[in-house]
C-alpha cells in the first residue's frame, strides 16, 4: 500500500530541472560567449553585422524564455484566484473578502477545507503575508501542477 504523498511550509517549492539546471545555465553560459565574442569583434576592428545578429539572437531567446515562463505564471494565477474564490463560496455560501490579494489566495490554495474559510478571514483582517498564511496551514493540501 502507498502511502500519500504530504505536503509542507518547508517542501513545497518544486523545481522544474530541465528549465533550472539546463535551460538556464545554458541561456547565461550562451549570453556570454555572445558577449565575449561581441566585444572581441569591436576590440579587434572586426565587427559585423552577423556579431550584433548573433548577440540579438541570443537576447532574444532569453527574452522569449522569460515571457513564456512569466505569462504561464500570470495565467496560472488568475485560475487559482478564481478556483479559491469558488471554493470558498462553495463551503460557506459567501464571497470571498476582496481585501484579499491574487498572492495571499495563491497561498490559501494549500489550505485544506476545514481550515480555509477561517484562515481567508484572518489574512485579510490581519492582512497576512502568503509566507504567513502557509505557516498557519496545518493540513496542507497537495499542489504538484503548479507551472
Amino acid at each position: 500500500m502507498t502511502t500519500k504523498p504530504t505536503q509542507s511550509y518547508e517542501n513545497h517549492t518544486r523545481f522544474h530541472p530541465l528549465q533550472h539546471f539546463i535551460l538556464l545555465p545554458l541561456s547565461v553560459i550562451t549570453l556570454v560567449a555572445a558577449l565575449i565574442h561581441t566585444v572581441t569583434a569591436i576590440v579587434r576592428g572586426e565587427f559585423t553585422l552577423s556579431d550584433f545578429l548573433l548577440l540579438a539572437l541570443v537576447i532574444m531567446s532569453i527574452i522569449v524564455g522569460l515571457l513564456a515562463r512569466v505569462n504561464a505564471l500570470k495565467v496560472q494565477d488568475r485560475v487559482i484566484r478564481m478556483e479559491e474564490q469558488f471554493r470558498y463560496y462553495m463551503l460557506t455560501n459567501e464571497p470571498i473578502d476582496s481585501r484579499l490579494t491574487v498572492q495571499q489566495l495563491i497561498a490559501l490554495r494549500f489550505a485544506s477545507n476545514e481550515e480555509f474559510p477561517a484562515l481567508a478571514r484572518k489574512a485579510a483582517r490581519d492582512e497576512l503575508t502568503p509566507a504567513q498564511i502557509k505557516r498557519e496551514i496545518h493540513n496542507w493540501r497537495i499542489d504538484k501542477h503548479r507551472v
